[in-house]
């Protein structure tokens, strides 16, 4: 069982999200692996807190928690952190400023720094009811991968990248101009501090390569349209050891032909007769669920609105469903038969009311 993230960070269930990120600062600079080499308790330690932490800072996630607890973060696709680089991707910023130190073992520029692969974006198009129900989906993106040949390394099998012998490997050089200092990228080497003489063939010396490859995309009952699945890890392959980028998939629903939706609530405006909205009815209406029995209360006016509890939209992040509900639309015949003519204007003779007389067409004009 995963531990209470308040009781990891040491803060009480109303603390601010200054006292949060301080009390992470705590825990994460006491149980750093960089400080901790031989104990691998410090090392799940580090990765509770961190978890604790990516929960709490984010106001969806926390609410989500404190009302589902860490199931909840399970059925909404949370799954944590899938190591430390992927931890140091995500709270770089406040390792730097806190601690001074990014990624273990990772340096500031130069080639042989670990960089974090690009994120990509991938636009999907679903239907209505995948969106309301959950969907997979089989997509293919094309990303850049570590070339397998030099192993990312950029220079040929069998062979190393050289020192840049103008700066040494630094990546800067220095002029000074009087009490000045000024440094700038190599010109040589283009700042990177090592110089490729015999580039890998199968790359050309860029170090990866353009690989298409197939992913399942898990969309989840709720989505909207606009919302976005992040696959963490499927972006670009990172650089000399950094973590992948992540897989941003951008969700696009179709409009339905019946439904409209507003928030988790389904709109459906169902037409009825004159006959059935004065007299009551029982008809068949269309739901998420397939057709259901429906009955018109005598009497309905055109605009009534019923509400269906529980048959509109899943909730994305938390259990349950919205209402489905049903907009009643009188419709007036705008071409009667004679005989229903003739039962209007009884029914208008019954209740008092004045009507237009009846309107000759050509035909009896003509006869007549």
């Amino acid at each position: 069982m995963k531990r209470d993230c308040y009781e990891v960070l040491e803060v009480a269930r109303n603390a601010s999200d200054t006292e949060i990120k301080k009390a992470y600062r705590k825990q994460a600079y006491k149980y750093h692996p960089d400080q901790n080499h031989d104990n691998p308790e410090a090392e799940e330690k580090f990765k509770e807190a961190a978890e604790a932490y990516e929960i709490l800072r984010d106001p969806e996630k926390r609410k989500l928690y404190d009302t589902y607890g860490h199931e909840g973060l399970k059925q909404s696709g949370f799954s944590g952190f899938s190591g430390f680089e992927d931890i140091f991707s995500n709270f770089g910023d406040v390792f730097e400023d806190f601690f001074g130190f990014g990624r273990r073992g990772g340096g500031r520029g130069g080639a042989n720094a670990a960089r974090r692969g690009a994120d990509l974006r991938y636009d999907i198009e679903i239907d209505f009811m995948e969106a309301l129900f959950g969907v997979e989906k089989e997509i293919a993106i094309r990303k850049a991968v570590v070339c397998s040949a030099c192993k990312g390394k950029r220079s040929a099998p069998g062979s190393e990248p050289t020192t840049c012998a103008t700066c040494r490997g630094t990546g800067q050089v220095t002029r000074s101009q009087g009490f000045f200092a000024l440094s700038t990228p190599c010109p040589h080497c283009r700042g990177e501090g090592i110089k490729i003489d015999n580039p890998c063939k199968t790359c050309k010396g860029a170090g990866h390569v353009e690989q298409e490859k197939q992913l399942t995309a898990r969309i989840p009952a709720g989505v909207d349209h606009g919302s976005q699945l992040r696959l963490r890890g499927e972006g670009e392959e990172g650089r000399n050891g950094g973590p992948a980028g992540d897989l941003y998939v951008v969700i696009h629903v179709k409009a339905h032909e019946r439904f409209e939706r507003q928030g988790d609530d389904l709109i459906l405006r169902q037409s009825v007769s004159v006959a059935q909205a004065v007299l009551g009815a029982d008809i068949t209406l269309p739901t998420p669920d397939g057709d259901k029995e429906f009955t018109v209360p005598a009497g309905t006016q055109s605009g009534d609105v019923h509400r269906l509890a529980g048959q509109g939209v899943p909730h994305l992040r938390s259990y349950g469903r919205g209402d489905l509900l049903v907009q009643l639309v009188v419709k007036t015949p705008t071409k009667l038969s004679k005989r229903q003519e003739e039962l209007y204007r009884e029914l208008a003779e019954v209740e008092g009311e004045n009507v237009r007389p009846h309107q000759k067409g050509f035909f009896e004009k003509f006869m007549g």
